[in-house]
C-alpha cells in the first residue's frame, strides 16, 4: 500500500515537471499565447525593422490585437515586408499607422497600431502605408557620439576657449546704438 502511495507522488512530481518544461520552452519560443481565432493578413513596409522577430505582438492602446506572421525583403525597394496577423476580431481603418516600439528601455520589440478616421476598413491582404522604422539604440549612441566629436573639433586647439562672435544687432540701427561697446565687450573676453 506504501509502495503506491509513493510511486503515485513520483509520478505527479515528474508530471508537474514536465509541463513546467513544456511551459519554458513555450515561453522561450514566444509561443505561449497560441490562438486559434480566425486572422486577417495585413501587409507593412519598414526601411528597417531592428530586431522585430516573427510572433511578436501586435498591440493597439496596450492590447494585443495580433501576432506577426512573417518577415521578409522586397528586392524592389529594398524595404523590410512585414505580414501581421490580426484577430478578426479587431476592427481597423484603412488609414491606420503602424510603427515599431520597445517595451521598456531594452525590451522586446513590437509593432504598435494607431488607428486612423477611415470609414473603410482593412480587409485580408491589405497593405498599411503608413509605417515608422524601429529606433536602433546603436544608431542614437553614434549619433550622439559624432555630434559630442563634431562639437569638440569645432574649439581651437591652441587650448583657449574661441571667443564668442559679437551679437548680431536686432534692427539696422543696433550697430550704431551699440557704439564701441560691442567690440571692446567682444574683445575683452
Amino acid at each position: 500500500m506504501k509502495k503506491t502511495a509513493l510511486d503515485f507522488w513520483v509520478g505527479l512530481f515528474v508530471v508537474l515537471g514536465f509541463v513546467a518544461l513544456l511551459f519554458l520552452a513555450l515561453k522561450a519560443g514566444n509561443m505561449s499565447s497560441l490562438s486559434f481565432q480566425p486572422t486577417y493578413a495585413v501587409k507593412l513596409k519598414f526601411d528597417n525593422i531592428g530586431g522585430l522577430k516573427a510572433r511578436a505582438p501586435v498591440k493597439s492602446a496596450g492590447v494585443t490585437v495580433g501576432r506577426v506572421g512573417a518577415i521578409g525583403f522586397d528586392r524592389n525597394t529594398y524595404q523590410a515586408v512585414v505580414t501581421i496577423d490580426i484577430d478578426k476580431q479587431f476592427e481597423f481603418p484603412k488609414d491606420t499607422s503602424a510603427k515599431i516600439l520597445t517595451s521598456g528601455l531594452l525590451g522586446e520589440q513590437y509593432i504598435g497600431l494607431e488607428p486612423g478616421g477611415d470609414d473603410q476598413m482593412l480587409k485580408n491582404g491589405d497593405t498599411i502605408s503608413m509605417t515608422q522604422s524601429a529606433v536602433v539604440l546603436e544608431n542614437l549612441i553614434g549619433q550622439f557620439l559624432y555630434n559630442k566629436a563634431a562639437d569638440s573639433g569645432a574649439s581651437k586647439p591652441g587650448g583657449a576657449p574661441a571667443a564668442p562672435a559679437a551679437p548680431a544687432p536686432a534692427f539696422p540701427g543696433a550697430a550704431s546704438a551699440m557704439g564701441s561697446a560691442g567690440a571692446s565687450g567682444a574683445a575683452g573676453q
